[in-house]
């Protein structure tokens, strides 16, 4: 993780800035996919929570020079690329800390827990309601992405968390969304 490069949406009076975050990512994403790259990472250095809670308007992609350019040359960004403004690759500052970037699952919705219940166990939903209380239901203050999963068909919310800043580098691999619950990528 030694070099970066950095992804700025550019102002567009159509499309609101989440909505072409949230394009940007899933194209990243599929790019991630197919070159089964395990080695990227990704964070958003302008990201928010909290009630105006935003991955921001950039999006950095870290690692080796060699994966950074394996994964531009792939192409990815077509159809994007009137929407961003794409940094050169340069190198992570030497004086950069670290920080976890990890997908983060949360049990927001009491109705649909209980209708999956309902289904799993085969129970009515008035049972499942007994068993799962609507206290269950959390409140989400971390900024998301909405993707659309290449499996299903559905549309999700993918949120994101940064975890504390460290003074050293946790070595590990990255999910194909450039998370990973334990390696860490710079921070700077």
């Amino acid at each position: 993780m030694d070099h970066y490069i950095d992804i700025r949406l550019l102002p567009d009076p159509e499309f609101p800035a989440a909505m072409l975050m949230g394009a940007l990512f899933g194209k990243l994403h599929r790019s991630l996919v197919e070159l089964q790259a395990a080695d990227l990472g990704v964070s958003f250095p302008e990201h928010r929570h909290g009630p105006k809670r935003s991955l921001g308007q950039r999006l950095r992609l870290h690692g080796s020079a060699a994966a950074l350019d394996r994964l531009m040359t792939a192409g990815w960004l077509k159809g994007m690329r009137d929407h961003v403004s794409v940094s050169d690759m340069a190198e992570v500052p030497i004086k950069a800390r670290h920080r976890v970037v990890r997908r983060k699952q949360f049990k927001t919705n009491a109705e649909r827990l209980r209708r999956r219940r309902a289904q799993r166990h085969n129970e009515t939903l008035e049972q499942a309601r007994e068993h799962i209380p609507d206290s269950v239901e959390r409140k989400v203050d971390l900024p998301f992405a909405t993707l659309r999963s290449y499996s299903t068909g559905q549309t999700f919310s993918l949120f994101i968390e940064h975890g504390e800043i460290q003074d050293e580098p946790v070595a590990g691999s990255f999910n194909s969304y450039g998370l990973s619950q334990e390696a860490t990528v710079p921070w700077f």
